[in-house]
């Protein structure tokens, strides 16, 4: 029988290979697709998200982890649509216009898709149009807008401003080195997070 702690463990050590292969039989041998979402791979980046929290372990450790997660996900996921399951919520993400940094928005997502959300990658430099466009586009149901720099903060206002003239009702989502929660209240953003483990328990509040 594949063992699904063997999986997690596999996740939280970065192993791709035992991540892909353990997946693989766990398939083979019947296993429901959404159980080895859930007790394989979310439980192993569960634990990665619960230590990078702690300063136990930091950005080079998750993006290890993320990977072999990603490589699982690439052979789970068409057996968790066919088995119909539905992620936990779409979100969407980018760097706002004028900002080319994309470490943290990456974590965001792979920490994002770890805990099972469908997730939209909106990439760097994008405009408060783009957002409203992807935003109708998408459907999705949080927007997250990240900033690296002081100067491009000011976008992260514009394009709140203009997802709300356009009527969109997704939940947005603020993030970045100099973002703090005083600045996301002041530019009506609907959550903030410090950092990308955090950014997950903000997405599941906000879908709640």
């Amino acid at each position: 029988m594949a063992d699904l702690k063997a999986l997690s463990e596999a996740i939280i050590k970065g192993n791709q290979k035992a991540a892909v292969d353990i997946t693989k039989q766990a398939l083979s041998e019947g296993m429901p697709p959404a159980t080895i979402l859930g007790d394989g791979l979310i439980a192993g980046m569960n634990v990665i998200g619960v230590r990078f929290k702690a300063n136990e372990v930091y950005i080079p450790e998750v993006l290890i982890a993320a990977r072999a997660m990603k490589m699982a996900m690439e052979v789970l996921e068409p057996k968790l649509v066919e088995a119909g399951v539905k992620p936990l919520g779409k979100a969407m993400i980018g760097t706002v216009q004028g900002d080319l940094h994309d470490i943290g928005k990456n974590l965001v997502i792979m920490m994002l898709k770890g805990a099972g959300f469908e997730v939209i990658d909106l990439g760097v430099d994008v405009s408060p149009d783009n957002f409203v466009e992807k935003a109708k586009e998408t459907k999705a149901q949080i927007i997250g807008l990240s900033a690296l720099l002081t100067t491009t903060m000011t976008a992260m206002e514009k394009t709140i401003r203009a997802l709300k003239e356009a009527g969109i009702s997704a939940h947005t989502m603020v993030g970045g080195a100099p973002v703090t929660q005083a600045y996301a209240d002041k530019i009506g953003a609907n959550g903030y997070a410090a950092d990308a483990a955090t950014a997950v328990d903000v997405a599941k509040k906000l879908l709640n």
